[in-house]
Parts: structure tokens; sequence; C-alpha cells
């Protein structure tokens, strides 16, 4: 049987190398720039005026195009050598995203060093200066990228942690902000894409904001029974979302908030601690915030998802108890872009809810933005300015 199984074998031994080998052997490498030229030639880049010419290497492709945040795609020429460009017009100081449409792929910007960070990398980030997002010549805060052990996830989570400047061992305990981001990012979306730490900063230096300890873990529970990518989209509201903030809402609670206390000048008190979020963290404060009203004096939700669209009992029980929210809620702040049509729905929901019992809370309106930083940069900086105020 042996020798009867290696005659049968050795043709299609034969057969099974031809087919790997052969194709692999015809393909190309990538064209790379020529190296003779420089290669800021070659790559995208902010103009004096504050317009940013796009660059893309791609002398094979047929078509391309670029996408710049909410826009209209602008489509790029392509010259002898095989390099794509487009001008956009002068633009205002601010933190851009934007990809590549290449023959019908999307591509980030492989000429440039800042991805946005997701689940799925598929854009870029670009700063035109000028603005509080800026790295300014102040004194800076120190941010430090923590794994802690998850007991009730049962996991190590990497969480980051952002300090002001002067912190020390013999610092007075400050207030603690948790902020989460949004569906499909990651833990260093507030951080790189958001730019917290530098608005942080700056606006501590110009004395808006009270000095405090901001954490910012990962929204995203990633328990086995609650991976986001394991849920079509359509369902991802009623499957996923309640089982991952249950269990975000436990970590919370029994690790970081304990974590912050042991290793942190933490306040232990509910006036010196908040829950911020945008879109599906926007849910998540709902949920930790109102589920645990002697725990948390501040409620911000940035376009946040809501009871409208994911039902939960205790949030909903907490909101026909206004009297209750009213006394022991310092500040519960609403915002969302005119345009929004993610999560439009559920800020409409939500204000009807508040307004109907009569629950305080600040609600703001960003015109003609939609589900986009452009709303929840400036909700931070805004929310930063009046949270932990005596």
């Amino acid at each position: 049987m042996e020798e009867v199984f290696m005659r049968l074998s050795l043709p299609c031994i034969i057969i099974a190398s031809f087919i790997v080998s052969g194709p692999a052997m015809a393909l190309d490498l990538p064209a790379a720039p020529p190296g003779d030229r420089p290669l800021n030639q070659f790559v995208t880049a902010v103009e004096k005026d504050g317009s940013i010419t796009f660059r893309l290497f791609a002398p094979t492709a047929k078509a391309v195009s670029v996408v710049l945040g909410q826009r209209s795609p602008l489509e790029m020429k392509k010259t002898e050598d095989g390099l794509w460009a487009v001008k956009s017009e002068a633009l205002k100081p601010n933190l851009y995203e934007y990809y590549f449409n290449v023959d019908g792929f999307r591509s980030i910007d492989t000429g440039t060093n800042s991805p946005k960070p997701q689940r799925q990398v598929n854009t870029s980030l670009i700063l035109v200066p000028g603005s509080i997002l800026d790295i300014r010549d102040v004194p800076h805060g120190e941010l430090r990228l923590v794994t802690i052990p998850s007991k009730a996830l049962k996991s190590q989570r990497q969480t980051y942690i952002y300090t002001p400047p002067g912190y020390g061992e013999t610092s007075k305990p400050l207030p603690v902000l948790y902020l989460y981001h949004g569906f499909g990012d990651t833990v260093a979306s507030w951080v790189s894409q958001g730019r917290a730490p530098q608005i942080l900063d700056n606006l501590l230096a110009e004395k808006k904001i009270e000095p405090m300890i901001v954490v910012i873990p990962d929204t995203e529970a990633d328990i086995p029974e609650a991976i986001p990518e394991n849920f079509p989209g359509a369902d991802r509201r009623k499957n996923f979302y309640p089982i991952n903030a249950a269990a975000v809402d436990r970590e919370l609670m029994e690790d970081l908030i304990p974590y912050m206390k042991q290793h942190y000048r933490a306040r232990d008190d509910a006036d010196g601690r908040a829950v911020v979020g945008l879109s599906q963290g926007g849910y998540q404060a709902l949920v930790s915030g109102l589920t645990h009203l002697g725990t948390f004096g501040w409620i911000a939700t940035f376009s946040g998802v809501s009871t409208t669209t994911v039902p939960n009992e205790a949030v909903e029980a907490t909101l026909n108890d206004p009297e209750k929210i009213n006394t022991m809620l310092r500040n519960f702040t609403v915002t969302v872009g005119t345009g929004d049509e993610v999560t439009g729905k559920d800020i409409a929901g939500l204000k009807t809810i508040l307004d109907e019992k009569k629950i305080e809370h600040d609600y703001v309106e960003y015109k003609d933005l939609k589900h986009e930083m452009d709303v929840w940069r400036p909700s931070l900086a805004a929310f930063l300015e009046k949270v932990f105020k005596e």
C-alpha cells in the first residue's frame, strides 16, 4: 500500500509544486519612486497656504482619487513618471482624515506615517497647523500606555492614562475623566485622532480647565461572545452593543476605577469622576454613568448611541427618576452634528426623553456637521472647560 501511495502521490506533488511556484515566479514587486529624486516630490504635504498636495506613486493604476473628510472625491492626475497628484483648496487649521481610491480599492496613504487608529485601517490623517490641536510650546502632561489586568474580562487590557504637568506623588488627589472611543476605532483613537493630550495641554496652559487625570480605555471588550467583527452590521446594535456595554461597564467598575485608586492620586467621590464618550463610546458613557449615579457626577455623550436603538433596562429605570438625576449629576452634556445620519436618531430620542422628564442637561448642535471628529473634538474641549469646576 505504501509503494502504491508513493507512485500515486509523486505526480500530485509535482503538479502542486508547479501550481504554487509557477504564478509566484511571474509576479513582479511593486515599483518604487526613482532614486535620483527627493522623496518629498512623491509624498503628500501641507503647503504654506494651508492647502494639501496629495501625492501617490502608482504607475500601473488606471484611476486614482482622494476623499478628504466628508467632501466629494478629488480626481487625481497622473504624470509620466507614475505619480498621481491633486491640490486641495486652502484649508482651515485642523486634523483631516482622507483615503485614496485606487481603481476601486480603498487605500491609506503609504507615503506618510499617520494612519487613523482603526481596527481595520483604511484611512490616513494629516494636520494643517494653527489650532488647539497643535503641539505648542507649553508645559506638557505625561501620557502613559499601561497594561491593566482585567479580572472582569479575564484579559490584559491596554489603557492610556494622561496626567497633567506637575503631577507627582505629592500632588493633591485629582479628578478623573474616563474617555471612550467609537465603534471601529482603537484605544489610540482619542490620542492620535482626537488629539486629547494636545487639547488638555493647551487648555491647561490657558488656565481654562482644571487639572485632571484622563483615562482612555478600549471601548471594545473583545470577550469571546462580543467580538465586533463577528456580528453583521445590520444586527450589531441588537446583538453586540448590549453584551459589550455590560462587559466594559464591569471592567470600569471592577478594574479601572480600583486601579486608579491604587496607583494614582485620584479623587474617590462622584463629583471628582466623569464618564464621556463618542458614538458607541457615548452609549458606554450613558450606560455606566446612569447605572452608577453614585459613582459619576458628570456624564457627556457626543453623537452617542442611545436607548432609542439599543434598549437598556438600568438606563431606562434611571431616566424614569429625573429628580434623582438632577440631584446627583453635576452636569449631563449631549452633543450632535445636525447632519448626523448614524446616531442623529439616537440623540433626538434621548433629547426627547430628557425634555419630557425635565432632566437638566446641556444640549449642543453643530450645524451642518455629520458623524465626525469636527463635532467630537470641540465637544471634548467645551466639556473640559466646565467639568470639575466648583
